[in-house]
């Protein structure tokens, strides 16, 4: 396993840097491709549910009936799960709304609501702040879960971050759209949200100091358990309602099917 410790921490570290994607795509555009973000979002969805339900929770329950027994191993992974979920929507139930990074954002929405660029506007640098502190305790959790995954399996570890990765490219964009139209600087808008990201490498090192000592069947069960539930969770609350947003027609769902099949094959190819 620790062949794959320095893949598990680059694909952590890749995954949550692409929030400085969404961050320069909302500077070197004027147009906000809503279809696209649609199409991806929906396409990150069914990446997410695929895999967490179709290889993480099996891996999960495996692990957990080989170290508690059958009864006790199956009943460990369906709590694992919801208890994975429960964390999550607690991060978002104390994340205030209007500060919530999946609410819709455009370049287009702030330049029509009368902001200007360079016209210091507190109300839009603190939604812009607190967007990317939202963000940052969003990422927390999804650097452990891809850390983890790519550390126990590559091909896996692999899929979640390029899941995650497609999901935080509009998030960098609800960070560096308020906070530029705030304050005229495009450095400022870009380092918080860089910063937003950086959560995911941390939460893969805290993974790393405090999980790796413990790493057995056992542990290794409940954290791949929790990872699904998070994972489907982010799925279902954020990233399709955000996909539907974007787009009214059925992209999202185009997206969510392609999602999955391209998570098919990829595992099948494995075999």
């Amino acid at each position: 396993m620790s062949e794959n410790l320095l893949m598990a921490f680059g694909l952590t570290l890749l995954a949550g840097l692409s929030t400085g994607i969404g961050s320069m795509l909302a500077f070197f555009t004027t147009h906000t491709n809503k279809k696209f973000l649609s199409v991806t979002l929906g396409f990150s969805a069914g990446v997410m549910i695929y895999v967490s339900m179709i290889e993480i929770f099996v891996k999960a329950k495996d692990a957990l009936v080989n170290a508690m027994g059958t009864v006790p191993g199956n009943w460990m992974t369906v709590g694992g799960f919801f208890a994975g979920m429960l964390l999550i929507a607690a991060i978002d139930k104390y994340i205030p709304k209007q500060s919530n990074p999946h609410e819709l954002r455009t370049v287009e929405d702030m330049a029509e609501s009368g902001y200007g660029a360079g016209t210091i506007q507190p109300e839009l640098l603190k939604m812009g702040t607190f967007t990317a502190l939202a963000i940052a305790i969003h990422n927390f959790p999804e650097g452990i879960a891809t850390f983890t995954s790519a550390l126990q399996d590559p091909k896996l570890g692999i899929a979640i971050a390029v899941a995650i990765a497609i999901h935080n490219i509009p998030e960098g964009i609800a960070v560096s759209v308020p906070v530029y139209f705030a304050t005229g600087d495009k450095k400022k808008a870009f380092k918080l949200s860089f910063l937003s990201g950086l959560a995911e490498p941390i939460g893969a090192f805290v993974a790393y100091l405090f999980l790796m000592p413990f790493l057995n069947d056992l542990v290794f069960g409940i954290i791949f358990a929790a990872v699904a539930g998070i994972m489907v969770f982010i799925s279902l609350d954020e990233l399709l309602p955000a996909a539907k947003k974007y787009d009214e027609a059925h992209l999202s769902i185009y997206g969510l099917i392609g999602g999955m099949a391209v998570m098919a094959l990829s595992l099948l190819l494995f075999i």
